[in-house]
C-alpha cells in the first residue's frame, strides 16, 4: 500500500503510531508550556493594567491643572511614574525569564540520560542565567540614577544689540 515516499512514509508512521498515542501523555507534557504561558500572560495583563492607572492619574492631574506650570509638573510626575513602572515591569519580565530557564535546564537535567554528568553544565548555565539577571538589574539601577540626576538647562537669556 505505501510505496517509498516521503509523504507516504510519514502517513505510515502516523498510521503505525495512532493507536499507541495517549492524550493524558501528551497533556501532562504541554503542561509546562501552558504554565508558562499563562504566566507571561498574568504578568502582561498585571503592566498593562499599571500602565493604563498611571495614564489615567496622568490624564486626571492635567484635567485639574489651573496653569501652565501645574500641566508641566503633572507631566513631569507622570514621565517620573512611567520609567518606574518600566523599570519594575523589566525587572518582572527579566525575573520570570531566568525562573522559566532555571526550571526548563532542571527538566532537561531530569530527562538527560546521564544527568549525574549534566549536572555541572546545568549548574553553569543556571548561574550564567542568574549573572546576566543580576548584570541587568545594575544597569536598570545605574541607568535610572542617570536619568533622574539629570537637571534640566536653564535658559540662557537674550541680550539686546
Amino acid at each position: 500500500m505505501f510505496k517509498n515516499t516521503p509523504f507516504e512514509a510519514i502517513a505510515k508512521s502516523m498510521t503505525e503510531s495512532a493507536p499507541k498515542f495517549d492524550m493524558a501523555a501528551a497533556q501532562n507534557a504541554f503542561r509546562p508550556v501552558q504554565d508558562n504561558l499563562k504566566a507571561w500572560a498574568d504578568l502582561a495583563q498585571s503592566q498593562a493594567a499599571e500602565a493604563q492607572a498611571n495614564l489615567m492619574e496622568t490624564v486626571e492631574a492635567v484635567k485639574g491643572a489651573k496653569d501652565p506650570q501645574a500641566a508641566f509638573e503633572a507631566f513631569k510626575a507622570s514621565s517620573e511614574a512611567a520609567m518606574a513602572l518600566f523599570q519594575k515591569n523589566l525587572k518582572d519580565a527579566t525575573a520570570l525569564s531566568v525562573t522559566q530557564f532555571h526550571d526548563t535546564v532542571d527538566a532537561v537535567q531530569k530527562s538527560h540520560p546521564a544527568a549525574e554528568s549534566f549536572a555541572p553544565v546545568a549548574k553553569s548555565l543556571k548561574a550564567a542565567a542568574s549573572n546576566a539577571e543580576s548584570a541587568l538589574d545594575s544597569a536598570i539601577e545605574k541607568g535610572a540614577s542617570m536619568a533622574a540626576s539629570v537637571a534640566p538647562a536653564t535658559k540662557a537669556k537674550r541680550t539686546a544689540k
